[in-house]
């Protein structure tokens, strides 16, 4: 855990921003419905109603 404490203060910020960018780009490609078709379908499978 010595990584985090040498790490810059603010270092956590750039990955969170690149995660919410790439976020927002894939909704714009059209992603997040394909992602969440799967994720329905998953969850209707597990459980036993799909």
């Amino acid at each position: 855990m010595g990584f985090w404490k040498l790490s810059k203060r603010h270092a956590w910020m750039l990955g969170a921003l690149a995660g919410i960018v790439s976020l927002v780009i894939g909704v714009f490609q059209g992603q997040f419905a394909v992602v969440w078709k799967k994720a329905v379908m998953i969850c209707l499978e597990c459980i036993g109603i799909g």
